[in-house]
Protein backbone atom coordinates (compact mmCIF):
# COMPACT_ATOMS: atom_id res chain seq x y z
CA UNK A 1 0.00 0.00 0.00
CA UNK A 2 1.14 3.56 -0.72
CA UNK A 3 2.21 5.51 2.34
CA UNK A 4 0.24 8.72 2.85
CA UNK A 5 0.67 11.85 4.99
CA UNK A 6 -1.00 15.23 5.21
CA UNK A 7 2.42 16.86 5.49
CA UNK A 8 5.89 15.55 4.68
CA UNK A 9 8.83 17.44 6.23
CA UNK A 10 12.20 16.89 4.59
CA UNK A 11 14.91 17.28 7.23
CA UNK A 12 14.71 16.46 10.94
CA UNK A 13 17.18 19.03 12.23
CA UNK A 14 16.17 21.70 14.70
CA UNK A 15 14.07 23.63 12.15
CA UNK A 16 12.24 20.61 10.71
CA UNK A 17 11.61 19.33 14.23
CA UNK A 18 10.17 22.70 15.25
CA UNK A 19 7.81 22.66 12.25
CA UNK A 20 6.65 19.16 13.24
CA UNK A 21 6.10 20.29 16.84
CA UNK A 22 4.08 23.37 15.87
CA UNK A 23 1.95 21.42 13.38
CA UNK A 24 1.19 18.82 16.06
CA UNK A 25 0.37 21.52 18.60
CA UNK A 26 -2.21 22.87 16.14
CA UNK A 27 -3.80 19.42 15.76
CA UNK A 28 -2.14 18.38 12.49
CA UNK A 29 -0.51 15.09 13.45
CA UNK A 30 -0.60 13.08 10.21
CA UNK A 31 2.91 14.33 9.58
CA UNK A 32 5.90 12.33 8.34
CA UNK A 33 9.43 13.67 8.88
CA UNK A 34 12.18 12.30 6.63
CA UNK A 35 15.83 12.19 7.68
CA UNK A 36 18.55 10.82 5.42
CA UNK A 37 20.97 10.11 8.29
CA UNK A 38 20.66 7.27 10.78
CA UNK A 39 20.41 9.81 13.61
CA UNK A 40 19.01 13.32 13.98
CA UNK A 41 21.31 16.32 14.18
CA UNK A 42 24.06 15.17 11.83
CA UNK A 43 23.78 18.35 9.73
CA UNK A 44 24.10 21.97 10.80
CA UNK A 45 22.21 21.51 14.07
CA UNK A 46 24.88 19.31 15.60
CA UNK A 47 27.68 21.67 14.51
CA UNK A 48 26.10 24.88 15.82
CA UNK A 49 27.57 27.21 18.45
CA UNK A 50 24.11 27.36 20.05
CA UNK A 51 23.90 31.12 20.48
CA UNK A 52 20.58 32.97 20.82
CA UNK A 53 20.33 36.76 20.65
CA UNK A 54 17.91 39.58 20.09
CA UNK A 55 20.66 42.03 19.10
CA UNK A 56 19.95 42.15 15.36
CA UNK A 57 19.67 45.10 13.03
CA UNK A 58 16.47 44.35 11.06
CA UNK A 59 12.93 44.34 12.48
CA UNK A 60 12.03 40.86 11.22
CA UNK A 61 15.10 39.24 12.81
CA UNK A 62 14.53 41.13 16.06
CA UNK A 63 10.90 39.93 16.12
CA UNK A 64 11.92 36.35 15.35
CA UNK A 65 14.46 36.48 18.18
CA UNK A 66 12.06 38.06 20.66
CA UNK A 67 9.52 35.26 20.17
CA UNK A 68 12.19 32.54 20.16
CA UNK A 69 14.07 33.67 23.27
CA UNK A 70 10.81 33.90 25.20
CA UNK A 71 10.00 30.39 23.96
CA UNK A 72 13.40 29.06 25.05
CA UNK A 73 12.93 30.57 28.51
CA UNK A 74 9.78 28.40 28.93
CA UNK A 75 10.90 25.47 26.76
CA UNK A 76 11.34 22.89 29.53
CA UNK A 77 7.85 23.53 30.89
CA UNK A 78 6.00 23.97 27.59
CA UNK A 79 7.68 21.25 25.52
CA UNK A 80 8.36 18.88 28.39
CA UNK A 81 12.03 18.40 27.58
CA UNK A 82 15.16 20.44 28.44
CA UNK A 83 16.61 23.16 26.20
CA UNK A 84 19.53 24.05 28.48
CA UNK A 85 18.88 27.77 27.91
CA UNK A 86 21.58 29.83 29.62
CA UNK A 87 20.93 33.58 29.74
CA UNK A 88 24.58 34.64 29.96
CA UNK A 89 24.14 37.55 27.56
CA UNK A 90 25.83 38.82 24.40
CA UNK A 91 28.38 41.64 24.67
CA UNK A 92 29.19 43.62 21.51
CA UNK A 93 32.42 45.64 21.83
CA UNK A 94 32.80 48.70 19.58
CA UNK A 95 36.23 50.00 18.61
CA UNK A 96 35.32 53.03 16.48
CA UNK A 97 32.61 55.66 16.10
CA UNK A 98 30.94 53.79 13.24
CA UNK A 99 30.53 50.77 15.49
CA UNK A 100 29.03 52.95 18.22
CA UNK A 101 26.56 54.58 15.82
CA UNK A 102 25.61 51.17 14.48
CA UNK A 103 24.96 49.73 17.95
CA UNK A 104 23.02 52.83 18.97
CA UNK A 105 20.72 52.59 15.93
CA UNK A 106 20.22 48.86 16.53
CA UNK A 107 19.44 49.41 20.21
CA UNK A 108 16.80 52.03 19.36
CA UNK A 109 15.20 49.65 16.85
CA UNK A 110 15.30 46.77 19.32
CA UNK A 111 13.70 48.94 22.01
CA UNK A 112 10.92 50.03 19.64
CA UNK A 113 10.13 46.38 18.92
CA UNK A 114 9.85 45.44 22.60
CA UNK A 115 13.40 44.32 23.36
CA UNK A 116 13.87 46.87 26.13
CA UNK A 117 16.67 45.28 28.15
CA UNK A 118 19.62 45.99 25.83
CA UNK A 119 22.08 47.98 27.96
CA UNK A 120 24.66 50.53 26.88
CA UNK A 121 28.01 49.64 28.51
CA UNK A 122 31.26 51.53 28.99
CA UNK A 123 34.79 50.12 28.83
CA UNK A 124 34.77 50.01 32.65
CA UNK A 125 31.54 47.97 32.58
CA UNK A 126 33.08 45.61 30.05
CA UNK A 127 36.19 45.04 32.17
CA UNK A 128 33.98 44.11 35.12
CA UNK A 129 32.32 41.40 33.00
CA UNK A 130 35.56 40.03 31.50
CA UNK A 131 38.59 41.42 33.33
CA UNK A 132 41.03 39.68 30.97
CA UNK A 133 39.71 41.57 27.92
CA UNK A 134 41.99 44.18 26.36
CA UNK A 135 39.89 47.38 26.26
CA UNK A 136 42.41 50.12 25.39
CA UNK A 137 40.76 50.58 21.97
CA UNK A 138 37.15 49.76 23.03
CA UNK A 139 34.86 52.81 23.15
CA UNK A 140 31.77 51.07 24.51
CA UNK A 141 29.22 48.46 23.55
CA UNK A 142 25.87 46.85 24.17
CA UNK A 143 24.87 43.98 26.42
CA UNK A 144 21.57 42.08 26.48
CA UNK A 145 21.18 39.83 29.54
CA UNK A 146 18.55 37.54 28.01
CA UNK A 147 20.76 36.67 25.04
CA UNK A 148 22.70 33.50 25.64
CA UNK A 149 22.95 29.89 24.54
CA UNK A 150 20.94 26.69 24.21
CA UNK A 151 21.93 23.10 23.56
CA UNK A 152 20.88 22.66 19.89
CA UNK A 153 20.66 18.87 20.14
CA UNK A 154 18.43 19.04 23.23
CA UNK A 155 16.11 21.57 21.59
CA UNK A 156 15.84 19.48 18.43
CA UNK A 157 15.11 16.31 20.38
CA UNK A 158 12.60 18.11 22.61
CA UNK A 159 10.63 19.36 19.63
CA UNK A 160 10.65 15.97 17.92
CA UNK A 161 9.90 13.86 21.01
CA UNK A 162 6.90 16.06 21.83
CA UNK A 163 5.66 15.87 18.24
CA UNK A 164 6.05 12.08 18.15
CA UNK A 165 4.13 11.77 21.40
CA UNK A 166 1.24 13.38 19.51
CA UNK A 167 1.48 11.04 16.52
CA UNK A 168 4.04 12.58 14.19
CA UNK A 169 6.19 9.92 12.50
CA UNK A 170 9.95 10.07 11.90
CA UNK A 171 11.71 8.00 9.26
CA UNK A 172 15.47 7.89 9.76
CA UNK A 173 18.00 6.64 7.22
CA UNK A 174 15.60 7.65 4.43
CA UNK A 175 16.88 9.50 1.37
CA UNK A 176 14.53 11.67 -0.70
CA UNK A 177 15.09 10.83 -4.34
CA UNK A 178 12.41 12.98 -5.95
CA UNK A 179 9.29 15.08 -5.49
CA UNK A 180 6.32 14.36 -7.73
CA UNK A 181 4.44 17.36 -9.07
CA UNK A 182 1.48 17.42 -11.44
CA UNK A 183 -0.67 20.02 -13.18
CA UNK A 184 -3.86 21.18 -11.50
CA UNK A 185 -6.86 19.14 -12.55
CA UNK A 186 -10.33 20.69 -12.56
CA UNK A 187 -13.03 19.20 -10.37
CA UNK A 188 -10.68 17.19 -8.20
CA UNK A 189 -10.51 17.59 -4.45
CA UNK A 190 -7.03 16.43 -3.56
CA UNK A 191 -6.88 16.95 0.19
CA UNK A 192 -7.07 13.97 2.52
CA UNK A 193 -10.32 13.53 4.39
CA UNK A 194 -8.97 14.30 7.82
CA UNK A 195 -6.69 17.16 6.85
CA UNK A 196 -7.21 20.70 8.13
CA UNK A 197 -9.10 22.90 5.62
CA UNK A 198 -5.95 24.68 4.43
CA UNK A 199 -4.51 21.32 3.32
CA UNK A 200 -7.37 20.73 0.90
CA UNK A 201 -7.66 22.09 -2.62
CA UNK A 202 -10.83 23.46 -4.14
CA UNK A 203 -11.35 23.07 -7.87
CA UNK A 204 -12.33 26.74 -8.21
CA UNK A 205 -8.74 27.73 -7.53
CA UNK A 206 -7.19 25.30 -9.98
CA UNK A 207 -7.23 27.60 -13.00
CA UNK A 208 -6.55 31.23 -13.67
CA UNK A 209 -9.90 31.74 -15.44
CA UNK A 210 -9.18 35.37 -16.29
CA UNK A 211 -6.32 34.25 -18.47
CA UNK A 212 -8.10 31.53 -20.48
CA UNK A 213 -6.91 32.12 -24.09
CA UNK A 214 -8.90 31.77 -27.29
CA UNK A 215 -7.83 30.07 -30.49
CA UNK A 216 -7.81 31.65 -33.95
CA UNK A 217 -11.56 31.09 -34.39
CA UNK A 218 -12.47 32.81 -31.15
CA UNK A 219 -13.44 29.60 -29.31
CA UNK A 220 -11.95 29.03 -25.87
CA UNK A 221 -8.74 27.06 -25.88
CA UNK A 222 -7.51 24.88 -23.01
CA UNK A 223 -7.25 26.74 -19.68
CA UNK A 224 -3.83 28.02 -18.66
CA UNK A 225 -2.55 26.10 -15.67
CA UNK A 226 -1.65 28.56 -12.94
CA UNK A 227 0.99 26.30 -11.37
CA UNK A 228 1.89 22.73 -10.65
CA UNK A 229 1.18 21.06 -7.36
CA UNK A 230 2.86 18.50 -5.13
CA UNK A 231 1.50 14.98 -5.41
CA UNK A 232 4.08 12.92 -3.52
CA UNK A 233 7.62 12.27 -2.41
CA UNK A 234 9.86 9.47 -3.65
CA UNK A 235 12.27 7.99 -1.12
CA UNK A 236 14.55 5.02 -0.64
CA UNK A 237 11.76 3.52 1.49
CA UNK A 238 9.11 3.95 -1.18
CA UNK A 239 6.61 6.51 -2.40
CA UNK A 240 4.66 8.79 -0.04
CA UNK A 241 1.44 10.33 -1.30
CA UNK A 242 1.06 13.88 0.01
CA UNK A 243 -0.10 17.32 -1.05
CA UNK A 244 2.18 19.29 1.26
CA UNK A 245 5.98 19.17 1.46
CA UNK A 246 8.03 21.34 3.81
CA UNK A 247 11.63 21.79 2.73
CA UNK A 248 13.70 21.92 5.93
CA UNK A 249 16.83 20.44 4.40
CA UNK A 250 19.27 23.07 5.65
CA UNK A 251 22.34 23.56 3.49
CA UNK A 252 20.97 20.98 1.02
CA UNK A 253 17.68 22.84 0.53
CA UNK A 254 18.39 24.05 -3.01
CA UNK A 255 18.72 20.48 -4.28
CA UNK A 256 15.43 19.50 -2.64
CA UNK A 257 13.68 22.50 -4.20
CA UNK A 258 15.10 21.59 -7.60
CA UNK A 259 13.48 18.13 -7.33
CA UNK A 260 10.11 19.91 -7.47
CA UNK A 261 11.16 22.29 -10.23
CA UNK A 262 11.55 25.26 -7.88
CA UNK A 263 14.47 27.64 -7.48
CA UNK A 264 15.87 28.45 -4.05
CA UNK A 265 18.87 30.81 -3.65
CA UNK A 266 20.53 28.96 -0.77
CA UNK A 267 24.16 27.87 -0.79
CA UNK A 268 26.39 26.22 1.83
CA UNK A 269 29.26 28.09 3.47
CA UNK A 270 31.71 26.49 5.89
CA UNK A 271 32.00 27.83 9.43
CA UNK A 272 34.71 26.48 11.76
CA UNK A 273 34.74 26.34 15.57
CA UNK A 274 37.72 25.77 17.85
CA UNK A 275 37.32 24.64 21.48
CA UNK A 276 40.21 25.07 23.88
CA UNK A 277 41.33 22.54 26.41
CA UNK A 278 40.12 23.23 30.00
CA UNK A 279 41.00 26.85 30.74
CA UNK A 280 40.51 28.57 34.09
CA UNK A 281 42.03 31.99 33.38
CA UNK A 282 38.64 33.42 32.33
CA UNK A 283 35.54 33.65 34.55
CA UNK A 284 33.40 30.56 34.98
CA UNK A 285 30.49 32.59 33.60
CA UNK A 286 30.69 35.46 31.14
CA UNK A 287 28.75 36.63 28.05
CA UNK A 288 29.36 35.76 24.45
CA UNK A 289 31.91 38.45 23.58
CA UNK A 290 31.99 39.90 20.05
CA UNK A 291 35.05 41.90 18.99
CA UNK A 292 33.57 44.15 16.29
CA UNK A 293 37.04 45.09 15.00
CA UNK A 294 37.67 41.56 13.70
CA UNK A 295 34.45 39.58 14.10
CA UNK A 296 36.16 37.21 16.54
CA UNK A 297 33.77 35.99 19.23
CA UNK A 298 33.99 33.51 22.07
CA UNK A 299 32.14 32.06 25.03
CA UNK A 300 32.66 29.50 27.74
CA UNK A 301 31.85 25.89 26.87
CA UNK A 302 32.15 23.62 29.88
CA UNK A 303 35.64 23.93 31.31
CA UNK A 304 37.06 25.35 28.09
CA UNK A 305 36.42 28.28 25.76
CA UNK A 306 34.73 28.02 22.37
CA UNK A 307 36.36 30.27 19.76
CA UNK A 308 34.66 31.43 16.56
CA UNK A 309 35.57 33.64 13.63
CA UNK A 310 34.13 33.82 10.14
CA UNK A 311 36.99 33.80 7.66
CA UNK A 312 36.10 36.32 4.90
CA UNK A 313 38.14 34.27 2.44
CA UNK A 314 35.92 31.21 2.86
CA UNK A 315 34.16 30.22 -0.38
CA UNK A 316 30.79 28.45 -0.81
CA UNK A 317 30.65 24.69 -1.07
CA UNK A 318 29.92 21.49 0.84
CA UNK A 319 33.19 21.59 2.76
CA UNK A 320 32.77 19.97 6.15
CA UNK A 321 36.37 19.06 6.95
CA UNK A 322 38.15 21.22 9.50
CA UNK A 323 41.16 23.08 8.08
CA UNK A 324 44.07 22.85 10.60
CA UNK A 325 45.53 26.14 9.32
CA UNK A 326 42.43 27.86 10.74
CA UNK A 327 43.77 27.35 14.29
CA UNK A 328 46.59 29.85 13.87
CA UNK A 329 44.27 32.39 12.26
CA UNK A 330 41.76 32.33 15.08
CA UNK A 331 44.32 32.14 17.91
CA UNK A 332 46.04 35.24 16.53
CA UNK A 333 42.76 37.17 16.82
CA UNK A 334 41.96 35.61 20.18
CA UNK A 335 45.29 36.56 21.75
CA UNK A 336 45.03 40.09 20.37
CA UNK A 337 41.76 40.72 22.20
CA UNK A 338 42.26 38.42 25.20
CA UNK A 339 46.03 38.07 25.80
CA UNK A 340 45.66 35.19 28.30
CA UNK A 341 44.14 33.07 25.51
CA UNK A 342 47.65 32.78 24.09
CA UNK A 343 48.21 30.28 26.90
CA UNK A 344 45.14 28.18 26.08
CA UNK A 345 45.76 24.69 24.74
CA UNK A 346 44.06 23.71 21.48
CA UNK A 347 43.78 20.25 19.97
CA UNK A 348 42.86 20.61 16.25
CA UNK A 349 41.34 17.12 16.33
CA UNK A 350 38.63 18.42 18.68
CA UNK A 351 37.76 21.33 16.37
CA UNK A 352 35.00 21.00 13.82
CA UNK A 353 33.36 22.56 10.77
CA UNK A 354 29.68 22.96 9.94
CA UNK A 355 27.65 24.58 7.21
CA UNK A 356 25.74 27.84 7.22
CA UNK A 357 22.89 27.90 4.69
CA UNK A 358 23.35 31.32 3.14
CA UNK A 359 20.90 33.50 1.20
CA UNK A 360 21.92 36.58 -0.79
CA UNK A 361 20.67 38.94 1.96
CA UNK A 362 21.48 36.76 4.99
CA UNK A 363 17.79 36.42 5.93
CA UNK A 364 15.72 33.27 6.03
CA UNK A 365 13.31 32.22 3.30
CA UNK A 366 10.00 31.14 4.80
CA UNK A 367 6.73 30.56 2.96
CA UNK A 368 5.20 28.90 -0.08
CA UNK A 369 7.07 28.29 -3.31
CA UNK A 370 5.62 30.61 -5.95
CA UNK A 371 5.33 28.03 -8.72
CA UNK A 372 4.63 24.74 -6.92
CA UNK A 373 1.49 24.59 -4.82
CA UNK A 374 1.96 22.61 -1.63
CA UNK A 375 5.72 23.20 -1.41
CA UNK A 376 6.88 25.33 1.51
CA UNK A 377 10.34 26.71 2.26
CA UNK A 378 11.89 27.18 5.70
CA UNK A 379 15.50 27.67 4.72
CA UNK A 380 18.50 29.95 4.42
CA UNK A 381 18.94 31.05 8.04
CA UNK A 382 22.53 32.13 7.40
CA UNK A 383 23.71 30.97 10.81
CA UNK A 384 20.54 31.78 12.78
CA UNK A 385 18.63 28.52 12.38
CA UNK A 386 19.03 27.38 15.99
CA UNK A 387 18.16 30.69 17.60
CA UNK A 388 15.15 31.29 15.34
CA UNK A 389 13.87 27.70 15.32
CA UNK A 390 10.82 28.35 17.57
CA UNK A 391 9.64 31.28 15.43
CA UNK A 392 10.38 29.61 12.08
CA UNK A 393 8.51 26.46 13.07
CA UNK A 394 5.51 28.47 14.22
CA UNK A 395 5.41 30.65 11.08
CA UNK A 396 5.77 27.67 8.75
CA UNK A 397 3.00 25.74 10.50
CA UNK A 398 0.80 28.83 10.23
CA UNK A 399 1.41 28.98 6.47
CA UNK A 400 0.62 25.30 5.98
CA UNK A 401 -2.57 25.36 8.05
CA UNK A 402 -3.90 28.89 7.53
CA UNK A 403 -2.13 30.34 4.52
CA UNK A 404 -0.63 33.18 6.58
CA UNK A 405 0.98 33.94 9.93
CA UNK A 406 0.14 36.66 12.41
CA UNK A 407 3.40 36.24 14.34
CA UNK A 408 5.41 38.46 11.98
CA UNK A 409 4.97 40.05 8.56
CA UNK A 410 6.24 36.90 6.88
CA UNK A 411 5.85 38.36 3.40
CA UNK A 412 9.24 39.98 4.05
CA UNK A 413 10.79 36.50 4.03
CA UNK A 414 9.14 35.27 0.82
CA UNK A 415 11.51 33.92 -1.81
CA UNK A 416 9.84 36.36 -4.22
CA UNK A 417 11.68 39.26 -2.58
CA UNK A 418 14.81 38.61 -4.61
CA UNK A 419 13.07 38.79 -8.00
CA UNK A 420 11.04 41.80 -6.85
CA UNK A 421 14.02 43.79 -5.57
CA UNK A 422 12.92 43.63 -1.92
CA UNK A 423 16.09 42.14 -0.45
CA UNK A 424 16.68 42.81 3.24
CA UNK A 425 20.02 43.72 4.75
CA UNK A 426 21.27 42.12 7.96
CA UNK A 427 24.67 43.36 8.98
CA UNK A 428 24.79 41.73 12.43
CA UNK A 429 26.19 38.47 11.08
CA UNK A 430 28.47 36.28 13.20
Amino acid sequence: MTETADVVIIGSGIVGSSVAYHLAQAGCTNVLVLEREAHQGKGSTGKSMGGVRAQFSTPVNIQMSKYSIDFFSKFDEVVGHPADYRAHGYLFCATNQNHLAYLKANRERQNTLGVTNVEWVTPDDIVKMVPQLRVDDILGGTFCPTDGFVDPHSVMMGFMLNAREKGVRLWLDTQVTGIDVEPHQSGRNTGSAGAPPALRSEAASDFDVARVPTNAGGAPALPVLRARRVSGVMTTRGFISTRVVVNAAGAWAAQIAEMAGAELPVEPLRRQLVPTEPFDQLPKRFPMVIDMSTGFHFRREGKGILLAWNDPKETPGFKTDFDPTFVEKILTRAASRVPVLAEAGVNPRRAWAGLYEMTPDHHAIIGPAPNVEGLYFVNGFSGHGVMHSPASGRVTADFVLNGHSDLIDASQLSVNRFAEGRSLEETAIL
